[in-house]
């Protein structure tokens, strides 16, 4: 079973990208944000006739997180947003898959340190953080996907020295990070590779791609039973190389049917 997460930034623009690559990396499971469509436009019949049923939702103009699923039964066991917090921003989608509880989120940008849009963000985490206890209590698979807009640790940036107490950076984001895996939640990327230098996400501007110059953003997060079946993780960075594209590329994991026991890397 392989699960994979996408910010497309806009599927009206990047669905043949989308369906193109699904045509070379058919992965089981396929989390998407930034949608940036209203439900009414969801692109339903190309991706069923892709072979994938899919559930969303959708805002006009922003946000918007959809779960693809080519399992023969549809996902069951839909809850769009997070209970009780009240918010008008299409961002987090879960549902079940094969057994799966699946968590797809479109993590708050948080604009810059210090800003309103910055002070929503870390509400906004409390409440995913207090959500996916609740999850994780009733659903012990399960995998949050998404994109974090939080770089963990200074692995994940370029230039740490830049980027140091910027947003995506910033000393409260990368903690709200770590009480995830507090939780028992796994980086899968980091369980595999503890290098730094990986990105998924690159700047539009100044050739950020061309010099690899990004962050690692988007995340696979597995909680314990998944990840003693996790045999790797990878950032497929194909898509950024087309035109037009996302400036962020996919992030796959790869679960086999048996537990594995092996050690994590730090």
């Amino acid at each position: 079973m392989q699960l994979a997460t996408w910010n497309v930034n806009s599927l009206k623009v990047r669905l043949p990208q989308v369906l193109d690559w699904l045509l070379t990396r058919p992965v089981d499971v396929l989390c998407l944000q930034e949608l940036k469509q209203e439900d009414a436009a969801f692109p339903l019949a190309a991706l069923e006739e892709a072979g994938y049923h899919a559930v969303f939702a959708g805002q006009k103009t922003y946000n918007g997180v959809a779960i693809l699923s080519r399992h023969p039964h549809p996902p069951t066991d839909v809850v769009r947003n997070i209970p009780g917090f009240d918010d008008p921003q299409q961002r987090v989608i879960a549902a079940t898959v094969n057994g799966v509880r699946v968590v797809c989120a479109y993590f708050v940008n948080g604009e810059a340190v210090g800003s309103e849009k910055y002070a929503y963000k870390l509400r906004w985490l409390a409440a995913l953080d207090s959500y996916l206890s609740d999850q994780l209590a009733a659903h012990p698979a399960l995998a949050l996907l998404g994109d974090f807009n939080i770089a963990p640790d200074d692995r994940d940036v370029y230039d740490p020295a830049a980027w140091q107490d910027k947003v995506l950076c910033s000393a409260p984001e990368r903690a709200a990070f770590h009480r995830l895996l507090d939780k028992g939640l796994v980086d899968s990327f980091r369980a595999f590779c503890a290098e730094g230098g990986h990105y998924s996400w690159w700047d539009y501007r100044a050739a950020m791609f061309r010099r690899d110059l990004g962050l690692r953003i988007d995340h696979i997060l597995l909680s314990p039973p998944l990840q003693a079946r996790a045999t790797a993780c990878d950032i497929d960075r194909t898509p950024r190389k087309h035109p037009r594209p996302s400036d962020h590329t996919p992030v796959v994991v790869t679960l086999g049917a048996a537990l594995l026991h092996k050690p994590l890397l730090a």
